[in-house]
Order: structure tokens, then C-alpha cells, then sequence
């Protein structure tokens, strides 16, 4: 891949001279990274819930902003309107919306909770205000 990659950069460089109006490839990630997981500090793992569409969602606080549960609102709001989880991480890919990852602590308060399945060890938590983008784009697309 390294060898395609400065193969291509070479063209670029050779090329009519308009490789500063391309892109540079190998300042650009080539793929979507799930970035690390929430700090596990006390202050992130405080748990309480929002009231969000008429249901109660498990949210945290993390750097000052609410972030909801994603597969308890996927299961309360989604379910039915999507093919399943998978299907909304594509969206949310497209959306440019990437949802925050839980914490161990964390998920192990959200599955004390009920609000994610027992057998689950990882989760992602996004803004109510994300998870209304994701709505409205998975009801705009029936």
C-alpha cells in the first residue's frame, strides 16, 4: 500500500504541478477510526437520565456534554424504522456524526441498568442532538 501510496504522490508531483490542489494522501486517515474510549474518571461515569421523546435514556456527562445511550435509543426509537445496529453505524458514518465510545464502567453501569443487553461489553454513547440528525435521516429514507 506505501508503495501505491508514493507512487501516486509521485505522479501528483510530476503531473501539470497541481498537486497542492489534490489532497495529500498520507496526511488524510484512509478509513473511519472509532476514537478511544471515554476516560474512566469519576466525573465521566456519573450516570442519570434524560427525558428524551417521552422516554427516560440513560446518559452521561462527559467535557460538559449530555450523551446518550445509542443502542437504548436504538431499540426505543429506531428498531423499527432500520434494519439494526449495524445499519445505523453506516449511517452515522455517512452523517459524519461519530458517537462517543463507552468506558468499561460505563458499560457496566448501563447493563446494571437494563438499558443495554447482559451479554454486551462495548456500547457508544452520542448527543441527543446527534441522535435527532440520525432520526430524521432514517425517517426521510422510507
Amino acid at each position: 500500500m506505501l508503495d501505491k501510496l508514493t507512487h501516486f504522490k509521485h505522479l501528483l508531483n510530476t503531473e501539470d504541478n497541481q498537486s497542492s490542489d489534490i489532497m495529500d494522501l498520507s496526511t488524510k486517515s484512509l478509513a473511519y477510526c472509532t476514537p478511544n474510549p471515554v476516560p474512566n474518571l469519576p466525573e465521566n461515569n456519573q450516570v442519570h437520565f434524560l427525558e428524551y421523546r417521552g422516554a427516560h435514556l440513560a446518559t452521561f456527562t462527559v467535557n460538559g456534554r449530555d450523551l446518550i445511550c445509542l443502542p437504548q435509543a436504538f431499540e426505543l426509537f429506531l428498531k423499527h424504522l432500520v434494519g439494526g445496529l449495524h445499519t445505523v453505524y453506516t449511517k452515522l458514518k455517512r452523517l459524519d456524526i461519530i458517537p462517543v465510545v463507552c468506558n468499561v464502567e460505563q458499560v457496566r453501569i448501563l447493563r446494571g441498568l437494563g438499558a443495554i443487553q447482559p451479554g454486551v461489553n462495548r456500547c457508544k454513547l452520542i448527543a441527543p442532538q446527534e441522535f435527532d440528525i440520525l432520526y430524521a435521516d432514517c425517517t426521510n429514507s422510507r
